[in-house]
């Protein structure tokens, strides 16, 4: 998911005259290929439309890229990069507080959530147009997720719970339905809204000795 999309300001990157022509293309190319597949889709925008999009041609397209999939791959692991470092700094105020980590986490959600530009998860929902036959993509999707399952049943074990990988599962049909359910009701309204309190309300239900 694009930096844009999960709270952390890109800024405008000055490129020097040092950098040279074929670079500056290619990132161009890039950029504006992640824009465009966050708002339509990986299957719904091609080469054409891309290299059109970033002022470019389908010669300086695979000059660049290998392939339309080669692109992906690289969006699929620059999204991945960003949304850990978007996930990292919510909850590194809180080192020593698992339980405070995972509300931060749903916090940070909801001000993405507040935003126009917010489309959801970017891998989720490459997640819904990938293919099983399409291997290296479907792997990379799978890899990621299993991961973020991972974290939120880590910090669940870290809280004690019961049985912190039912928690971690539960925490994670949070998250991910958080997002999806963006992409249908208005802004600022719908399920979402609910999060933080089931979020509060689920911890407590699997901590033995729960605190407010």
């Amino acid at each position: 998911m694009s930096v844009d999309k999960i709270g952390i300001s890109r800024g405008d990157v000055e490129l020097g005259p040092c950098v040279p022509a074929k670079s500056r293309v290619r990132d161009r190319i890039f950029e504006t290929a992640c824009e465009l597949f966050y708002q339509h889709g990986i299957h719904g925008v091609g080469v054409d439309e891309i290299a059109a999009e970033a002022g470019s041609n389908k010669m300086s397209f695979y000059r660049s890229f290998a392939s339309k999939d080669a692109l992906v791959t690289e969006y699929l692991r620059q999204q991945e990069r960003e949304y850990w470092a978007w996930w990292d700094a919510a909850v590194a105020r809180y080192p020593e507080d698992p339980r405070r980590q995972v509300v931060a986490l749903f916090e940070a959600q909801l001000e993405i959530a507040k935003t126009n530009s917010c489309r959801g998860c970017a891998l989720g929902n490459a997640a819904a147009e990938i293919s099983d036959d399409e291997d290296e993509l479907s792997t990379l999707v799978r890899a990621y997720k299993e991961k973020v399952r991972k974290r939120l049943q880590d910090m669940a074990r870290a809280m004690e719970a019961r049985d912190p990988e039912r928690l971690g599962d539960a925490l994670m049909l949070l998250l991910d339905g958080g997002y999806f359910t963006r992409l249908i009701f208005p802004l600022g309204s719908g399920p979402i809204s609910a999060a933080l309190p089931a979020v509060r309300a689920l911890i407590d239900a699997h901590l033995p000795h729960s605190t407010p």
